[in-house]
């Protein structure tokens, strides 16, 4: 029998995906974000009569695709249209009474790409090991995040905070508990959860967090953002102004954003592009000051990074052999690092590495690993992990990168999705403690290993084998305090 739930839009009907688990696909949780809704807060979902079907997801944002090579990487083919501020959510089955715990996913993708409607973030494991899981698409790009005149900033956090907002009022008649929210992502989506702390509204709405490879380091100032504001009107030939922006059609507009990274990579000029010269993301969360969570933020943490994160953008394009030392040498400064001083370190675990090698090993952690621990740090109780399982994908080069921990944080090793980024026969061993961990997390706030602090910096690491390390590289993390 179809199962139906009760929210306050309406009813929705879902359909069994296993013995023990349902799924509610397409969930209205605002208004479609077009028309008069053009660059606005979301406004609430309609309500419907009856019952409303929710068997297949509903569409995304509409966005340009990711460009070669990675489109063969990651998977970012979803329907997309304009009723895309939507919601899926995965519940055991049958629904007890409420007080299970829930995971709300927030995807990852640059702040341009990426969807909560992929297979690869389908939440049944979650489901099944007893928890109501909830993926969420919002609004990416220009239209997320573009800064403009009379217009509220961080637009895809706002559709981000209106969907908590839902599933604080309506995940009970799916049987979760609204008291024990934990809000998790990767990428863009950890770096929304990140921006998310500084937010009032958002307040309240979650009680744990899991920010995978991405924390709270990554926002444009408002100065920064109205530069690439200008650019890409410019681009267009348009006023910078919200209206004329609208006017442009999503074919011209699409991939127009899409070209302002490369245009960031071949000239990485803060003067033009502000804090978006390092990160190369045009659009990002618009913030006036770095802030770190409060030691009383009332939020649970487990964060972490992948050992080998900027592979992902080096070895499929081919760079990581032929990227000169000047070019690490540069970027090692850029990052606020004496190169003189600071690539002897990294060299010394890495003797036969060329410059990309190295370029990976501090851009990872500049990028990603140092803010993770800058946040753990923060919030005395956090846990702290590392994934470094090494993909066998392009010739065991790939190693462990970007987004390669997300088919064992899913345990979905068998989804094509997937296929490409971590290689044949992954070891569900590690899918089993990683998914185990996060489901652990939620439940209790506990992953499994003791929490972080900066006497023994206990890590987690997540490798064919696991095990738990004390401070990690810990002579190259210590080049970065007063830095990073």
């Amino acid at each position: 029998m179809e199962p139906i739930r009760t929210t306050h839009q309406g009813a929705v009907r879902g359909r069994l995906v296993a013995d023990d688990v349902a799924a509610f696909l397409g969930i209205p949780f605002a208004a479609p974000p077009f028309g008069e809704g053009r660059f606005r807060a979301p406004a609430p979902a309609v309500p419907w009569d009856g019952v409303r079907d929710a068997l297949s997801c509903g569409p995304s944002m509409p966005r340009a695709p990711y460009a070669p090579p990675f489109d063969a990487l990651i998977a970012d083919e979803e329907p997309q249209g304009e009723d895309c501020l939507n919601l899926n959510v995965w519940a055991p089955q049958p629904a007890p009474g409420g007080g299970l715990p829930v995971m709300v996913w927030i995807h990852g993708g640059a702040f341009a790409n990426g969807s909560g409607s992929s297979t690869a973030y389908d939440g049944s494991a979650f489901a099944r090991d007893g928890v109501v899981f909830v993926s969420i698409n919002y609004r990416l790009g220009a239209d997320g995040f573009l800064r403009l005149p009379d217009r509220p900033d961080n637009r895809g956090l706002l559709d981000q905070i209106a969907a908590l907002e839902w599933v604080r009022d309506n995940i009970e008649a799916f049987g979760g508990d609204p008291g024990q929210v934990t809000v998790f992502g990767e990428s863009a989506g950890a770096m929304s959860i990140g921006a998310l702390l500084s937010m009032p509204r958002a307040r309240g709405l979650f009680r744990r967090a899991i920010l995978q490879s991405g924390a709270a380091h990554h926002f444009l100032r408002p100065a920064s953002a109205d530069l690439i504001t200008a650019r890409l009107a410019e681009k267009l030939g348009i006023e910078a102004t919200a209206d004329a922006f609208a006017a442009v059609p999503l074919a011209e507009l699409l991939p127009a954003q899409a070209e302002l990274r490369g245009e960031i990579g071949d000239r990485p000029d803060p003067a033009l592009w502000g804090e978006a010269a390092l990160n190369m993301m045009p659009f990002e969360p618009v913030l006036d000051a770095f802030t770190l969570p409060a030691e009383d933020c009332g939020v649970e943490f487990l964060v972490g990074s992948n050992r080998e994160e900027y592979r992902l953008f080096l070895v499929p394009t081919e760079r990581l052999d032929v990227l000169p030392q000047e070019r690490l040498r540069l970027a090692t400064a850029a990052y606020g690092l004496d190169p003189d001083k600071a690539l002897p370190v990294y060299a010394e675990r890495r003797p036969d590495a060329v410059p990309g090698e190295l370029f990976d090993a501090v851009t990872t952690d500049w990028f990603y690993r140092i803010p993770a621990l800058r946040l753990a740090e923060a919030v005395p109780g956090s846990h702290v992990y590392e994934f470094a399982r090494r993909s066998p994908a392009y010739e065991g080069r790939l190693g462990a990168c970007h987004a390669s921990e997300l088919a064992y944080v899913f345990d979905r090793l068998d989804d094509p999705a997937y296929t490409a980024m971590i290689g044949p026969r992954p070891p569900q061993s590690l899918a089993d403690a990683m998914h185990g961990a996060w489901v652990a997390f939620a439940k209790t706030g506990d992953p499994g290993w003791a929490p972080y602090d900066q006497e023994r910096r206990t890590t987690q690491v997540f490798d064919t084998v696991p095990s738990v390390e004390c401070d990690p590289r810990g002579t190259e993390r210590a080049l970065w305090e007063g830095v990073r």
